[in-house]
């Protein structure tokens, strides 16, 4: 097994970037999880690991599958710089991102657009959700996070390595869906109905926007029908997370 002592290595620069940087991320095609479920979940897609970065003195568990994987011990100096979590788990893994081609595209027809939200959190918590509920992908528009933040990933917990997540136009996603037959639904206050009033299917999309400004008026007007969650209580609004799974168990056939 390698081992890295130095915080100057330059993979350890490398490494730091990718958890810190999203130019980083964007121009490689990589990213960094930390932490042994997010590792577990990798290790089922050894093909996107570069290497598996293991501080000095953890113990990896028996019967992970880390044959031909390359992995490299680091002093608790490097785990720590490049850690994003405050108490490191000590074990990380370099990764690359999912290749989506074309062809993969054009087979989607269950489909989560998100627009603008901004929130790691939330937008982990939705890829997330979008992976329990057996969607095909899910878009990220502009003014969306990126994907591969480390607290995106870390709220996903795992379904990076399950469902396709890209960046998009919406509004060449609205017409690509609509060009197939496929409904793409809005969430907005006005012109909507009950989600409960519309028929679960096979064939759908829907899109999520910002919570403060909710989604942009120029696609609400290509959608093919809204939807409101109605609120029963005194609450303000729904979380925009827990929105999308209330919406995709209606609209998803079971």
């Amino acid at each position: 097994m390698k081992r890295i002592e130095s915080t100057q290595n330059a993979l350890v620069k490398h490494w730091k970037k990718l958890v810190t940087m999203r130019k980083e991320r964007e121009k490689t095609g990589e990213f960094i999880i930390e932490g042994f479920h997010l590792v577990e979940e990798a290790l089922k897609n050894k093909d996107q690991i570069v290497q598996l970065i293991v501080r000095e003195g953890v113990d990896l568990p028996l019967l992970w599958p880390t044959d031909n994987v390359m992995m490299i011990e680091v002093t608790d100096a490097v785990a720590r710089e490049i850690a994003e979590t405050e108490t490191t788990q000590g074990v990380f893994a370099h990764c690359k991102q999912i290749a989506i081609s074309d062809a993969d595209m054009s087979n989607w027809s269950k489909v989560l657009l998100i627009d603008a939200v901004q929130d790691p959190g939330n937008i982990g918590t939705m890829i997330r959700t979008a992976d329990a509920a057996g969607l095909d992908a899910v878009i990220l528009g502009k003014g969306t996070v990126n994907a591969y933040n480390p607290k995106t990933v870390r709220a996903a917990q795992g379904s990076h390595f399950h469902i396709p997540v890209v960046r998009g136009d919406l509004l060449e996603w609205i017409e690509k869906l609509q060009d197939k037959d496929i409904p793409v639904y809005g969430t907005a206050l006005e012109n909507a109905i009950p989600y409960t009033e519309v028929n679960s299917s096979n064939e759908f999309a829907v899109i999520l926007g910002n919570e403060g400004s909710g989604i942009h008026p120029q696609l609400l007007d290509k959608t093919n029908q809204n939807l409101i969650i109605p609120i029963l209580g005194q609450a303000e609004s729904l979380n925009v997370a827990v929105a999308t799974g209330i919406l995709l168990y209606q609209l998803v056939k079971k």
